[in-house]
């Protein structure tokens, strides 16, 4: 199973009658699961589903998403009641008092206010199909995003594994670092000494054999480097055959070799291991910086 990004972008286009709309969904990194939507006064209600299609797809991610919304304005042309029956009123009196003539439809019709021309409401069948698409539609988008976020992943895959084959590499180095040899500890530990007592001043040998023992112990870094080991097998199965979100576990990891690493150059007593070091934390930092985006 492939790695899975938290960035990437996805759109998806619908209609039905009388309406079109297009769907603009943005991802990007966060520590959990965060869907944030922008959405056409009236549909706020759609929210709640929009959530629940996010949270069947996608562990962690901050998500926007946007729907935009257009009619095609439907409208019909109505008697205001009201009006009319006004105007008749008027009209009847005004024959009466003049002997005028009956008033025409048309005339009548003329009249401003006596017709209306209203836009035409969705009832609630229409509303209910709308819903329905819009949801559909914005679950083409989501899926699109997924796939874009796995390939996505894939990309951030490769560099990771090469990372960690470095992080194994320098590993490897500093655990056949001719530094740590026994011979080399003797020799730096003897000129070490030979330094103090051209000072003149006097050692018991018994308590500089002991230190020496404390410092060569001090400075061993096996313990540290079984640990990177046992991390890099760890990372290498979670980028290889890890099952489902695997960032969260990555990260940890990162931090445990970053620890090992400055254990390691603190416990070193030489220019050359020391060396391998520093190497050893730019390559992590390199690392964690790659794993905060791996969903």
């Amino acid at each position: 199973m492939t790695l899975s990004s938290m960035t990437g972008f996805a759109r998806s286009d619908g209609h039905m009658k009388g309406m079109s709309w297009f769907w603009e969904v943005k991802s990007v990194n966060s520590r959990s699961l965060d869907v944030r939507c922008r959405l056409p006064q009236g549909l706020e209600r759609l929210e709640a589903e929009i959530k629940e299609l996010a949270q069947a797809r996608f562990h962690r991610g901050s998500l926007q998403v946007n729907l935009e919304l257009k009619r095609e304005i439907e409208s019909e042309i109505r008697v205001n009641e009201t009006a009319l029956n006004e105007v008749l009123a008027l009209a009847r009196s005004l024959q009466e008092k003049h002997g005028l003539p009956p008033p025409t439809i048309e005339g009548l019709l003329a009249v401003r206010g006596v017709l209306e021309t209203v836009e035409r409401e969705d009832d609630e069948e229409s509303m209910a199909l709308r819903n329905k698409l819009l949801l559909q539609s914005l679950a083409d988008a989501f899926d699109v995003l997924v796939g874009n976020r796995r390939a996505e992943g894939a990309k951030l895959k490769g560099i990771l594994s090469a990372q960690i084959e470095r992080i194994s590499e320098l590993g490897e180095d500093a655990r056949d670092c001719p530094a740590r040899t026994a011979d080399r500890i003797r020799v730096r530990l003897g000129e070490q000494i030979d330094r103090l007592l051209e000072s003149g001043r006097s050692f018991d040998p018994d308590r500089l054999h002991q230190e020496a023992l404390l410092i060569a112990a001090r400075s061993d870094i096996q313990e540290e480097l079984d640990r990177i080991f046992a991390h890099v097998g760890a990372a290498r199965e979670l980028v290889d055959n890890g099952a489902g979100p695997v960032g969260r576990k990555l990260d940890f990891l990162a931090q445990e070799f970053h620890r090992e690493a400055n254990t390691l150059c603190a416990k070193s007593q030489d220019k050359s291991l020391s060396s391998i070091g520093l190497n050893l934390k730019a390559v992590i930092d390199q690392m964690r910086e790659q794993v905060q985006n791996v969903e």
